[in-house]
């Protein structure tokens, strides 16, 4: 089985660790509100540097590196620990431009399966149309997906970006209900 070397362990940590201090100096930004329109704006800047913090690191891990399983085995490492927004709810995936999922930090049972055909309750395609928002330099897509502990599919704003110089894209989400 392939080990992450030290000096990627050592990358990895140290966006780790500048995703935290980010992700702490925008909670210090935020005012208390009563709006959850305001929560939502909030979330969405979270998901916007959190994704795009994820997709800078990944990018400058991968450049070097050839191996597909060693890549992967790379993009699970750095993602499948980091949670974030005050009830867990935020996670990442990703996939490649073909809708095949390459990590999901929550449901492990998605790794490796294509997802092109795949339709939320509501019968949209939701990787097809996240992979399309990433081809065009990133946005977000609101679909309806398994929110964590609970049941059934919750409405969801996602994000994503591309991981550039590959032929992948990373995303997140807010639960809107």
């Amino acid at each position: 089985m392939f080990k992450i070397n030290s000096i990627n362990r050592k990358i990895i940590g140290l966006f780790s660790i500048l995703l935290i201090v980010a992700f702490g100096l925008l909670q210090c930004e935020k005012s208390p509100t009563e709006s959850g329109d305001d929560d939502l704006e909030w979330n969405k800047k979270i998901a916007v540097a959190v994704v795009h913090s994820h997709a800078v690191m990944l990018s400058q891990i991968l450049k070097d590196v050839d191996n597909e399983t060693e890549r992967i085995e790379i993009i699970r490492t750095a993602i499948d620990s980091v949670r974030f927004y005050d009830d867990s709810s935020g996670y990442f995936y990703v996939y490649n431009y073909d809708c095949v999922n390459i990590a999901h930090a929550m449901q492990k049972d998605l790794l490796d399966s294509n997802l092109y055909n795949h339709q939320d309750t509501h019968g949209k395609y939701v990787i097809r149309e996240l992979s399309a928002a990433a081809a065009t330099g990133g946005g977000f897509v609101e679909f309806y997906w398994v929110k964590p502990g609970a049941t059934g599919e919750k409405r969801k704003l996602g994000y994503v970006e591309p991981i550039k110089n590959t032929d992948y894209f990373i995303g997140t989400g807010v639960y809107m209900e």
